[in-house]
C-alpha cells in the first residue's frame, strides 16, 4: 500500500469498477431480510417490526454503497484502488509502476458469461501489497491496459538510461 489520498487525481483514467455480480451476495441478504425476517418480526411486534425494517434498510444501503466505491484507475504514479464511503474507511491503496510485477485475470466460463473478473495486480518484491479485486467489470480489459502501460513504463526507462544499462 501506497500514498493514501483522499481521491483519485485529475491526471487519473478509471480502468474499472464492480460488477452487477458483486451485488448478487447482498440482493440475497436484503431479500431473506425484507421477506424473511420483517414478516416473522411482525408478527412478534410492530414495533420490532420497525426497527428490522430500519436495520435492514441501512444494512442493505450501506453495502451497496460500499460496492460502489470501489473504484480502480491508473495515473503516472501506479495503479490505485479507490474505495470507501464513512470517512475513517476511505482511503487509496495501490502499487507503484517501478514495484509492479504483473496484472492477470482469472479466466472461465461465469468470468466470461457475466464479463465480470477477479483482477490481480501483484508487488514485485512482496505479496502483502498487492491488489486483489474479485467482480470487476472489464476486467480483463483492465488488465490488457495495465501490462500494455507498464510495457511502456518499462521501455520508457531502458531507452532513457546510460548506454551500458541498456539492452
Amino acid at each position: 500500500m501506497d500514498e493514501n489520498q483522499a481521491l483519485p487525481g485529475p491526471q487519473a483514467t478509471l480502468l474499472s469498477s464492480k460488477s452487477w455480480t458483486a451485488y448478487v451476495g447482498t440482493a440475497v441478504w436484503g431479500a431473506l431480510l425484507f421477506f424473511g425476517l420483517l414478516p416473522l418480526s411482525f408478527l412478534w411486534n410492530q414495533l420490532a417490526a420497525f426497527g428490522v425494517l430500519l436495520c435492514s434498510a441501512l444494512f442493505v444501503g450501506y453495502r451497496v454503497l460500499k460496492i460502489r466505491s470501489h473504484r480502480l484507475y491508473y495515473d503516472d504514479v501506479g495503479v490505485w484502488l479507490y474505495s470507501g464511503i464513512l470517512p475513517w474507511s476511505k482511503g487509496v491503496s495501490g502499487v507503484k509502476w517501478r514495484d509492479m510485477d504483473e496484472a492477470t485475470f482469472v479466466t472461465g466460463f461465469w468470468s466470461w458469461a457475466s464479463k465480470s473478473y477477479t483482477i490481480r495486480i501483484s508487488h514485485r518484491f512482496t505479496k502483502a501489497s498487492e491488489i486483489v479485486l474479485p467482480s470487476m467489470a472489464r476486467g480483463n480489459l483492465a488488465v490488457a491496459t495495465i501490462n500494455a502501460r507498464l510495457q511502456e513504463k518499462i521501455r520508457g526507462a531502458d531507452a532513457s538510461g546510460p548506454p551500458e544499462t541498456r539492452l
